[in-house]
C-alpha cells in the first residue's frame, strides 16, 4: 500500500481513527508508519480535513478534534436513538460538582478555599475527589502560603469530555450563565451535594 497515495493514507488514517480507543493526535498517527513508508505531516494533516468534511455530510458519525487529537464520535443530535446500546449509562454530574469544574477551568490555578469563596459555600470533598478521579483536574502547584494548599487545574481529559481543543473554546462567562438560567432550580441532592 503506498501511504504517500493520498486515497490509500486516507483509508489507514480513517481505520486507525476507528480502531483506537482513545484521540490519536498526529505524532501518534504518524508513528503508525515506518520511517520509509512515513507520509509528510501536510499531507496527514489535509487526509485529516478531507475526513472531516466528509463525515460532516449526512453521517452519524463526525471526526473532532479534542486537546488529545482527533476522534470519530456519535453526533450529538444521533445520540439519543443509540443510549439502549451503551451498558454503561454515562454518570449524571451534580450542580455541585459541575459548577466546582467551571470554577477551575475559568480560574485555574486555583485552591479550594479560593472556589468556597467563589461558590459562596463549602466545597464537598468528594466533589475535588472525583474530579481528581475522573482524571479533569490536578494538582499544578502548591501555594507558598500556610499549609501549602494545592492550586487545581484541568486536564486534556476535561477537554476531551467536554469536546473542547483549548480552554479558549470555553463559553464567554455571560454565555456561560444564560445556560445556567436555562437550567432547572436547585434540587434537594444538589443542596446534599453541597454540604461537607
Amino acid at each position: 500500500m503506498d501511504t504517500h497515495d493520498p486515497k490509500q493514507l486516507k483509508l489507514i488514517i480513517e481505520a486507525a481513527l476507528f480502531a483506537a480507543e482513545r484521540p490519536l493526535a498526529v505524532e501518534h498517527l504518524l508513528a503508525l508508519f515506518s520511517e520509509n513508508t512515513q507520509p509528510p505531516r501536510a499531507m496527514l494533516k489535509k487526509v485529516l480535513i478531507e475526513l472531516k468534511e466528509n463525515y460532516q455530510q449526512e453521517r452519524g458519525i463526525e471526526l473532532v478534534e479534542v486537546a488529545s487529537g482527533y476522534r470519530f464520535q456519535v453526533k450529538q443530535e444521533i445520540a439519543p436513538w443509540l443510549k439502549s446500546l451503551w451498558s454503561k449509562r454515562s454518570p449524571r454530574h451534580s450542580r455541585a460538582l459541575l459548577e466546582t469544574v467551571a470554577i477551575i477551568a475559568y480560574r485555574q490555578p486555583i485552591t479550594r478555599s479560593e472556589i468556597e469563596e467563589i461558590r459562596g459555600i463549602s466545597v464537598n470533598s468528594s466533589i475535588i475527589k472525583t474530579l481528581l478521579e475522573y482524571r479533569w483536574v490536578r494538582i499544578l502547584a502548591h501555594r507558598d502560603s500556610p499549609g501549602r494548599p494545592g492550586l487545581y487545574g484541568t486536564t486534556r481529559l476535561f477537554l476531551d469530555y467536554f469536546n473542547l481543543k483549548s480552554l479558549d473554546e470555553l463559553p464567554s462567562l455571560p454565555e456561560l450563565q444564560a445556560m445556567a438560567d436555562l437550567q432547572a432550580p436547585v434540587t434537594e441532592t444538589d443542596r446534599l451535594d453541597e454540604n461537607p
